[in-house]
């Protein structure tokens, strides 16, 4: 649905965006993550034909947004990260006004029924009679959300859509993104990455305008931390480094924490080696009382922290074309 093919992006002699190349698939959420000045919005700019690109290109539902840009733009929807709201009209007036650009090929009684759907939607029924301009900062972020999806598109491009919510609000929009998967391809830029893990089926992630990954949240953290690491907790302070190191395919063994009735571990094994059974069997037969035992993930924000930090290693990004 969306495809992005080398795209680069230069203002003078500066490059913000670097030979990025990224496929969606039909009804994905993509999460969008890179630390401020990375590219993301320039590369959001570029898919939404707001402004052109250097290099490459980039295809919305079979359409370059460039050789053919009414085609692909009325089949997207943007929300940039400041909403495109007129201070002087109420919502009403200005999703209306939304509608005629967007649906003018519906009737007036149509547009006005996919206002009224829209401002249900997105929760802003109840502001429909309040000026833009004095709405609250989260409700107009969704005042936003609702002019996306105002003529029903298959593509929504997102810019930090929870930017300014409450809690409360922050979870009713999640929850609206992610029922609207499968009915529309959804790329969504944010700060928050607790949001990606908990809405996105894949994450690309940009650093200085280039990807260094694309994949699932899942495979991420299971390729950067390894299946190979494990987390033991026994219920002895006795120190049972040796005890561990001794299990066959175990690589390194160090005291994660230490309490007065228990001691975590960390486990690190041969890769490929599952080692679970034998960690079992060796704490219980020491009879050191097993508490806790599991494989240890990164976090999203590790993740994207060891991406993204100078002094860290970048992972190589997978091909866009391997990862469907």
């Amino acid at each position: 649905m969306i495809e992005v093919q080398h795209l680069t992006k230069r203002y003078g002699r500066f490059t913000a965006v670097d030979d990025v190349s990224f496929k969606v698939e039909k009804g994905e959420i993509l999460g969008f993550l890179g630390p401020n000045g990375a590219g993301k919005t320039s590369t959001m700019r570029v898919i939404t034909g707001y402004m052109p690109p250097s290099e490459g290109k980039a295809v919305v539902a079979g359409f370059d947004v460039f050789t053919h840009p009414i085609e692909a733009k009325r089949r997207t929807g943007y929300l940039p990260e400041t909403p495109p709201l007129y201070p002087d009209m109420t919502v009403r007036e200005y999703l209306t006004f939304a509608a005629r650009i967007k649906a003018g090929e519906l009737s007036t009684n149509d547009r006005k029924t996919r206002v009224e759907e829209v401002m249900k939607k997105t929760h802003v029924d109840d502001m429909a009679n309040r000026q833009c301009g004095k709405l609250s900062k989260g409700y107009r972020q969704r005042v936003g959300l609702a002019q996306a999806l105002i003529h029903d598109p298959e593509v929504l491009v997102l810019d930090e859509p929870t930017a300014g919510l409450d809690p409360k609000q922050i979870t009713e929009t999640r929850d609206l993104i992610r029922n609207l998967a499968g009915n529309h391809t959804i790329v969504l830029s944010t700060h928050i990455l607790p949001e990606v893990a908990q809405t996105c089926r894949k994450v690309v992630i940009i650093n200085k305008g280039k990807v260094v990954a694309i994949d699932t949240p899942e495979n991420l953290t299971h390729e950067l931390k390894g299946a190979s690491a494990l987390y033991v907790q026994v219920g002895s302070t006795q120190d049972a480094t040796s005890m561990l190191s001794e299990i066959a395919g175990v690589r390194a063994v160090t005291i994660a924490d230490r309490h007065d009735e228990f001691t975590g571990y960390e486990i690190e094994s041969e890769p490929n080696r599952d080692i679970r059974q034998d960690v079992a069997r060796t704490v219980v037969n020491g009879g050191l009382g097993l508490l806790e035992l599991r494989p240890m993930r990164m976090s999203l924000e590790e993740i994207f922290l060891q991406l993204t930090t100078e002094d860290q290693p970048a992972a190589p990004a997978k091909e866009a074309a391997n990862v469907q």
